[in-house]
């Protein structure tokens, strides 16, 4: 894969081309190949800061959002990270995630992360740092776990 830009868009900063990309992305994934029909367009993206990472033709590759402390709940959180088919096993998806803690780490020191992750990825967030604070639940038909990176935050 070759290398990719990253950038943060707060939802103001959006051209049409690009949100459309990063809403198709996330359709394609998480509601056409997960068979899983919820709300992806929740209302939220206009409090999130946005990470995408695009190849040099502009196509978007990966995506994740993060919201800063009480947006979504007392910690800091950071969701909908997606990695397109062409990128998968590229090691994208850990990247994508490092670059939305080290931004989150930068404006909002301390502040714990909370995260809703399936269940199957419950390793991979383990190795960054997450421990698992649920027992499994169901979120649209897709076994899910609460996790929480500690940094301390009172």
């Amino acid at each position: 894969m070759p290398p990719l830009t990253h950038r943060w868009l707060r939802f103001g900063d959006f051209t049409t081309a690009e949100l459309y990309a990063v809403l198709e992305l996330r359709q394609r994934v998480f509601v056409i190949e997960q068979a899983s029909l919820f709300a992806d367009i929740d209302g939220r993206d206009r409090e999130a800061d946005h990470l995408l990472a695009c190849g040099e033709d502009g196509a978007l590759h990966g995506y994740l959002r993060v919201f800063a402390p009480g947006i979504v709940g007392k910690a800091a959180s950071l969701g909908r990270v997606v990695v397109g088919e062409a990128a998968r096993g590229s090691g994208l998806g850990r990247a994508l995630v490092a670059e939305g803690l080290a931004f989150l780490a930068l404006r909002h020191p301390g502040a714990d992360v909370a995260i809703s992750a399936q269940k199957h990825l419950q390793r991979f967030y383990g190795a960054l740092g997450f421990e698992t604070v649920s027992q499994p639940y169901d979120d649209a038909g897709i076994p899910h776990v609460d996790m929480v990176l500690r940094r301390g935050a009172a």
